[in-house]
């Protein structure tokens, strides 16, 4: 399934990485892009890096009474003990792996590439880096929580101690009622005993939001995680699309 997306091109003339940002449930990649200009000042936008909001397809939400919604998957309540509608989830991994082989298809190494979201979008980022494919670069979420029992647990049971596992940054508001910051923080501490390495960083004052200084350290995780190559260094390497879903979907 090909999403609508919002996208923005390196402003440089080299194209060395991509950052996938997925929003929340029952907004769009427009509305994530005017917030996000809205809290910078500007568009998210880097010398080297193409930037990729997509907006999640209308489908049935049943926490909305079964209305249609712009939802990457479905659930039957927002808590944490609810178990995962794992159906619905396969549809959107198809769609994540198509976004990642035309990246590959583009020359973008998975290790180049990081994907993160708020909420919900939050969520779908972390299936995306400790299900999907765990050779990508990093994984940013902002009050996002994983469901207990998640498959994100049972995929990352079977991995070994020296495989590489995209680096993590979680965001929570201590004022958040929708998704409270307790849920994010079990999500990163059994994240964290599976072998995730990263930072739960709490914020004082945010309620179910992103603040400015969260997108700027968004911005800070991105560049660390893809940093500018130097004149003549990165090497666009020729694309292997097989890489992309090798790892189990249900």
């Amino acid at each position: 399934m090909r999403l609508i997306e919002k996208v923005f091109n390196p402003t440089g003339k080299k194209h060395a990485g991509t950052l996938i940002f997925f929003h929340g449930s029952g907004d769009t990649g427009n509305g994530l892009t005017e917030w996000i200009r809205f809290l910078l000042g500007r568009d998210m936008e880097f010398p080297h890096i193409k930037v990729i909001i997509p907006t999640a397809p209308v489908q049935p939400y049943t926490p909305m009474g079964g209305e249609n919604s712009n939802v990457w998957f479905n659930r039957k309540r927002i808590e944490m003990d609810c178990p995962e509608i794992r159906t619905s989830l396969a549809s959107i991994y198809d769609t994540v792996n198509e976004m990642l082989v035309r990246e590959l298809a583009a020359g973008v190494p998975l290790n180049r590439i990081v994907v993160g979201g708020f909420s919900m979008g939050g969520a779908l980022a972390m299936h995306a880096g400790y299900h999907l494919n765990r050779d990508l670069g990093g994984v940013f979420a902002i009050s996002s929580f994983l469901n207990t029992g998640s498959i994100v647990y049972d995929s990352l049971e079977g991995v070994a101690q020296d495989e590489h596992l995209p680096e993590l940054l979680m965001m929570h508001g201590e004022r958040d009622t929708l998704v409270p910051p307790e849920w994010g923080q079990t999500t990163f501490d059994e994240l964290a005993k599976l072998g995730v390495r990263g930072q739960f960083v709490p914020h004082r004052t945010a309620l179910h939001e992103i603040k400015r200084d969260q997108l700027v350290r968004v911005i800070d995780f991105v560049q660390k995680i893809i940093p500018e190559p130097e004149d003549n260094v990165f090497e666009t390497p020729a694309p292997d699309t097989t890489k992309v879903s090798k790892k189990g979907k249900l």
